[in-house]
């Protein structure tokens, strides 16, 4: 309901946040993009690995690797409730050039140079 309504008004695009609802639902949620002709960004490489346009989110290969060194940190003695919170430092723009066309959309060429990954 919520894309037809999107298609209805006309939207120029759709910005899917970072949720574990939406990424549970990641397949179903391209899909309906694609089929609404709805250029949609989200925040995790994973969607345009299955067909989304693009991404934009923290990088999780260094979250896994940021999580080993905290670990590490504890099993060597540091106390949790010590050690900082620690942020995303590191994001990845992922861009899908085949959803991309199929949305008739031309992604600039400096914008594909300036992302992480490209998927042709």
């Amino acid at each position: 309901m919520v894309f037809t309504t999107l298609s209805q008004q006309q939207a120029a695009a759709l910005v899917i946040a970072g949720d574990a609802l939406f990424t549970g639902e990641l397949d179903r949620l391209v899909a309906l993009a694609m089929r609404h002709s709805i250029p949609a960004i989200y925040n995790a490489r994973q969607f345009p690995e299955v067909g989304g346009l693009m991404s934009y989110g923290p990088s999780i290969t260094e979250a896994y690797r940021e999580a080993g060194v905290y670990t590490g940190k504890i099993l060597k003695g540091a106390k949790p409730a010590e050690l900082p919170v620690l942020q995303p430092t590191k994001f990845e723009l992922v861009i899908n050039l085949r959803t991309a066309k199929a949305l008739g959309i031309e992604v600039p060429w400096f914008l594909q140079q300036l992302a992480d990954e490209v998927l042709e």
